[in-house]
């Protein structure tokens, strides 16, 4: 990576952290998970609103460093109206992107989210970097509709 991107993917960083995007709580969240960080001190909680199979609306709130924060910011904007498969598979692909197993081509699908892409060389930031995504992950988890019970065949 270039000094030029990566000042510019910093200065990407710093920005969210200054100003995260959908900041406060969601009153009528379908899905509220809460996480935590014992390694640095990183609070998050998100709030999660579901109409039918997509995310209608997401907010976060918390106490963490520039990459936590940004990371949460950046990944409320980027799952606003993805199903909850889609918002799974980008779950998945920020996550193979900060611990670096992902590929080249996943890597681009992830748009401005590679600004993450140099948290694989520090370990210790892994868990700061994909703090909201795991509680993401937790909400979509939960918050999943039941499937109808079986049907007797008798």
């Amino acid at each position: 990576m270039s000094t030029d991107t990566g000042e510019l993917y910093q200065e990407i960083i710093l920005d969210h952290n200054r100003s995260p995007r959908n900041w406060g709580p969601l009153a009528d969240a379908s899905a509220h998970v809460k996480g935590h960080n014992p390694l640095c001190g990183d609070r998050l909680e998100l709030f999660v609103r579901f109409d039918g199979d997509r995310v209608a609306d997401v907010s976060f709130v918390g106490e963490g460093c520039a990459i936590s924060k940004a990371s949460a910011s950046m990944m409320t904007q980027a799952i606003k109206g993805k199903s909850r498969a889609e918002a799974e598979a980008l779950f998945e692909r920020f996550h193979a992107l900060v611990t670096g197993t992902g590929d080249a081509e996943s890597q681009k699908s992830l748009g401005r989210l590679q600004v993450f892409s140099g948290v694989a060389r520090l370990p210790m930031r892994v868990k700061c970097a994909s703090l909201a995504w795991h509680a993401l992950h937790e909400a979509l988890q939960e918050s999943a509709p039941n499937p109808s019970p079986p049907t007797d065949a008798r």
